[in-house]
């Protein structure tokens, strides 16, 4: 079985240096904005302070003057009051002496009546006017004086209260200007707290990109061996597109053509591969090849042969796999080089526990193919989407929508459908169906444990490079499990005259498997993910097809419903998880 990238490429930038001075320069340049900014409010501040103080000594000065003035107009109103009180004394002495003058000239003139003689004519009593001082004077003196002294006290009052305004609306303006000031300081220190992160960041990315929180885009397919599922996976809601000029939509249009033809080239060259092992593999008559001339097979069904062709296979991958990978991403072995280097035990952990799953599950499948037909146990090998939704549903949280236990349901039942009748009768060519169908289903499950340790890793290592280290620890677990003693019932059994076939048959695997490497990175590429999913769908109807069409493997009614109800199961989850993102971004 082949394996497929879970992700997109994406080239390392190759001027990180020039990025890195061009962001040193802007963070130099934004702490001078910022020291400037901050001297001309400091300057401002020290002028609204001093300008205050300025006015609080302007007030005080006021308030002496109001009361030097206020003392000297009671000094100067003390003085004419005694002035006054003079002036009154003058006058009421000469109203005094007028009196006294009026009674004697009066006491006079009645003694000469008396005397009968006259001395001389009676002296008028207004002889000597005096005036008579006003009663009320100081009673008007005293109310113009308060009538001043209240408008002077209320004009004193009405300034002292716009002077406060004043100081109040000046403190309330330097309160905001010192706030302002601050908040300033704030946005440009996280402005340049922010690039000055994100330039470390950039720089630890560069030095170990496993520690950085940079992360690749996930990508996937659902191919029917090695590809995790676009089904399986959350996707991201994205915003809703802009519409395309006509000569991009054209363009994009040719591009998604090419991409689904690509996607369906690749799924018949995993159909092929899966058809070529069924043929590797020897059964009790030996197959017929177009109905033209036949082939007795290479190795017999079992555990050790299945890790034998693995393992040759895989030979010819690693021989081919790092010229195609460098071809596919330049920087795949920068990436490996940090990947050493980054001592992340946690993301090795998940790189090598995910390779286990896939090695398990391609002994399985092999052992499987080997026993039942390769349609069958390609359907059977699709319980996997099961498993990984249930399993995701408990990791992450993912609960599968109403459409996802739906096609659930419809995978179980075409599982059913599919395998039953295997039990009903012989497998065609002799192998034990008990042990094809349990090594199916393990396979499924093998899978499922794969892609979601696949998933913990996503966006720590890009997915090329994710591929080949996959490639590299199988070929490693292979060559290990072969060089443990094994049971006899485990142990490969060949006979030494089929080592040129089985060779042979390796390279051709490992052809198949690269070519269709290439054509899904490729299909992923220009038609997206999701549509390399549905199309991977068919990779069972597929396999079955040609199944019969190359080696005259019939299936039984039933089973090629069974197998078109998972493939439109898993198509209905691709579908579903490939729509979902378009109604969150509407």
């Amino acid at each position: 079985m082949a394996q497929r990238n879970v992700y997109s490429s994406k080239d390392d930038p190759e001027d990180s240096q020039s990025a890195e001075e061009v962001l040193h320069s802007v963070i130099q340049e934004l702490d001078a904005l910022h020291q400037n900014v901050k001297g001309q409010l400091n300057q401002d501040i020290t002028r609204l302070q001093s300008e205050k103080n300025h006015l609080i000594d302007d007030i005080e000065d006021l308030r002496d003057q109001y009361r030097k003035l206020q003392s000297q107009q009671m000094e100067s109103l003390s003085g004419r009051y005694i002035q006054q009180q003079q002036l009154w004394l003058k006058q009421l002495a000469q109203v005094l002496a007028q009196n006294l003058q009026d009674l004697l000239v009066q006491r006079f003139n009645e003694l000469s009546a008396n005397a009968g003689h006259s001395l001389s004519s009676p002296i008028p009593s207004g002889e000597f006017p005096i005036p008579m001082p006003p009663t009320n004077y100081d009673e008007r003196a005293s109310e113009l004086l308060a009538a001043l002294d209240e408008r002077i006290d209320r004009s004193f009052q009405m300034l002292e209260q716009d002077l406060s305004s004043y100081e109040s609306e000046l403190s309330v303006r330097l309160n905001n200007m010192q706030t302002l000031e601050r908040q300033g300081e704030e946005l440009l220190q996280n402005l340049v707290n922010r690039i000055r992160e994100e330039l470390e960041e950039e720089e630890a990315y560069l030095d170990n990109p496993f520690d950085a929180q940079d992360s690749y885009p996930e990508e996937s397919t659902n191919s029917v061996n090695s590809v995790r599922p676009q089904v399986l996976l959350p996707t991201p809601a994205t915003a809703p597109q802009q519409a395309a000029p006509p000569t991009a939509t054209g363009k994009v249009a040719s591009q998604m053509q090419a991409g689904l033809v690509l996607a369906l080239s690749s799924a018949v060259v995993l159909s092929l591969f899966n058809v070529c092992l069924r043929i590797l593999i020897k059964s009790r008559n030996p197959r017929v090849i177009f109905g033209l001339f036949e082939v007795p097979g290479v190795v017999t069904p079992g555990f050790g042969n299945s890790l034998l062709i693995l393992l040759m296979r895989l030979i010819v991958v690693m021989a081919l796999m790092p010229v195609l990978a460098t071809f596919l991403y330049p920087s795949v072995w920068k990436d490996i080089r940090r990947l050493f280097q980054s001592g992340d035990r946690a993301l090795w952990g998940k790189v090598l526990g995910s390779a286990f799953f896939l090695f398990l599950s391609q002994v399985l499948i092999y052992l499987a193919i080997g026993n039942i037909p390769a349609g069958i146990a390609i359907t059977i090998f699709f319980i996997y989407p099961i498993v990984t939704v249930l399993g995701s549903w408990i990791l992450f949280g993912a609960r599968p929508s109403t459409i996802g236990f739906l096609a659930m349901f419809g995978i179980t039942l075409g599982l059913i459908l599919a395998g039953l009748p295997s039990f009903s009768a012989a497998a065609p060519g002799g192998g034990n169906v008990g042990v094809g169908v349990s090594a199916a289903l393990g396979a499924g499950i093998m899978f499922a444990g794969y892609v979601l340790l696949t998933q913990m890793a996503a966006g720590k290592l890009h997915p090329i490079p994710f591929s080949l280290v996959n490639f590299a620890a199988i070929f490693v677990f292979s060559a290990l499990s072969l060089w443990v003693p094994l049971s006899e019932n485990l142990a490969p059994q060949i006979d030494q005259n089929v080592w040129p076939g089985l060779i042979m048959g390796g390279v051709v695997l490992g052809v198949l498997t690269l070519f269709s490497y290439l054509l899904n990175n490729f299909a992923i590429r220009f038609a997206g993910a999701a549509l390399a999913s549905v199309i991977g769908t068919l990779g069972p109807a597929l396999t079955g097809l040609f199944g019969f069409v190359i080696i005259n493997e019939k299936l039984q009614p039933v089973t090629i419903l069974g197998m078109a109800v998972v493939t439109l199961s898993v198509a209905a989850m691709s579908v579903e998880r490939m729509v979902a993102p378009q109604k969150k971004a509407s």
